[in-house]
């Protein structure tokens, strides 16, 4: 008998057999996967678990599959490091990056959910499969997908960096630059994915695909020795990966696998583009829809969603755990890059400067206690955004083949 019991809506309640839906039929509430958890318990461990292959699967009981998985057979279980270095500087006692920004293949945390979604969506008979994107989407499904043997058909906006549509066409898939930004991109794949029978993963296949997330705060929970961390900074851009990290931790409770969850839960957003923060400060359930900055004004850019989909889910969290929500401007985006790379060797792209640069804000305005554990999640590499930071960084010294003109050149203004 499958652990996955169905879909429910999540606003008014409506159980729905295990397809392609995403929207409740009553009320437009979203829908999510449900688990029957009395039998989960029963054979679900931390030994179960520490028994199996270091990928995102040891937790398979807890993901939407009736059958074996398929895919991301080598994602997940990425490093959580313990930043000392970085922790003396913001003056907190213990700090940690979970950084998805080595995850297999494409440097993101979306070789999480992606292989969810396409194994999920091959159990249910499907040959063809899209997404719209921002960039880290679009690279995850063109790689998992070629690796699947599926058909693909990626939808992203037409001023995408170039290192992220590189990143996608390397596997050679249909990419589609539509003009305008990933909102309407998102709405013309609502479409298409209602006409045609295709597998949008953050569409019609959204309930299996956010699950996938859920594996990034199982990991945390494992690697800090079966506990859930007292402070947790996470950017939102659709707004996926925060509410299903609050949602693992609180799984893990549940099941008795983590003790009782304390965890305050933190969202970080650009200063270009934070409908979710700006529902935070203002006090109200209500996101209300912004238009991103152009990617000329705005570094930014994996985080430019306008109107998130589960934006309301992150807000709910947020408050459930007591957290807070800050936006970073450019140039503290930017530092935080940099400070990260300088004192820890990790490059994020923007999403986790973004990140970075919120948590650095929190614990200035004394919303992080200094003396609690703080884990701030990296969910992309910096190759990603090269542009972000390229004329900012400096340029070589050069010099001539001599060794006095290195010393003349170098040595009197090394750091």
């Amino acid at each position: 008998m499958s652990l996955v019991l169905g879909l429910k809506c999540k606003e008014c309640g409506r159980e729905y057999a295990k397809e392609a839906a995403y929207v409740c039929e009553f009320c437009f509430g979203p829908l999510e996967v449900t688990y029957d958890y009395e039998r989960i318990a029963g054979q679900f461990s931390q030994d179960v678990i520490m028994r199996r292959p270091l990928n995102l699967w040891r937790y398979r009981e807890l993901l939407p599959l009736d059958g074996e998985p398929t895919d991301g057979l080598m994602s997940g279980y990425t490093p959580l490091i313990r930043a000392e270095n970085l922790a003396k500087v913001l003056g907190v006692r213990e700090l940690w990056i979970k950084n998805d920004g080595v995850n297999f293949p494409t440097l993101s945390y979306k070789d999480r959910v992606v292989p969810v979604a396409l194994s999920k969506a091959k159990e249910l008979g499907f040959d063809t499969v899209g997404c719209a994107s921002t960039g880290n989407l679009a690279n995850a499904v063109s790689a998992h997908g070629a690796k699947a043997g599926l058909r693909r058909f990626i939808f992203i906006p037409d001023d995408l960096e170039p290192g992220k549509v590189i990143g996608s066409l390397i596997y050679q898939p249909n990419l589609i630059a539509v003009a305008g930004n990933y909102d309407d991109v998102n709405k013309l794949c609502s479409e298409i994915a209602s006409k045609y029978n295709w597998a949008f993963v953050n569409v019609n296949m959204r309930p299996y695909y956010t699950e996938g997330a859920k594996t990034y705060g199982f990991e945390i929970a494992e690697q800090l020795g079966w506990r859930a961390p007292d402070n947790l900074v996470c950017p939102v851009a659709g707004g996926t990966i925060l509410p299903k990290i609050w949602k693992s931790f609180q799984e893990f409770e549940k099941l008795g696998i983590i003790p009782e969850v304390k965890t305050k839960v933190f969202a970080a957003q650009a200063e270009a583009c934070a409908p979710v923060v700006g529902s935070i400060h203002q006090d109200t359930d209500i996101i209300r829809p912004v238009k991103p900055r152009p990617v000329a004004e705005s570094v930014d850019t994996s985080l430019r969603i306008g109107n998130p989909a589960d934006g309301p889910y992150v807000v709910h969290a947020i408050r459930e755990s007591g957290g807070w929500g800050e936006m970073a401007t450019d140039e503290e985006i930017i530092a935080a890059i940099q400070l990260l790379a300088a004192t820890e060797g990790i490059w994020t792209e923007t999403a986790g400067g973004t990140t970075l640069a919120v948590a650095k804000k929190l614990i200035e305005q004394g919303r992080i206690n200094p003396d609690e554990s703080t884990v701030v999640c990296i969910t992309g590499n910096g190759l990603k955004t090269l542009e972000a930071v390229k004329e900012r960084i400096g340029a070589p010294v050069t010099i001539q083949a001599t060794l006095r003109s290195f010393e003349e050149r170098v040595l009197a203004d090394a750091r």
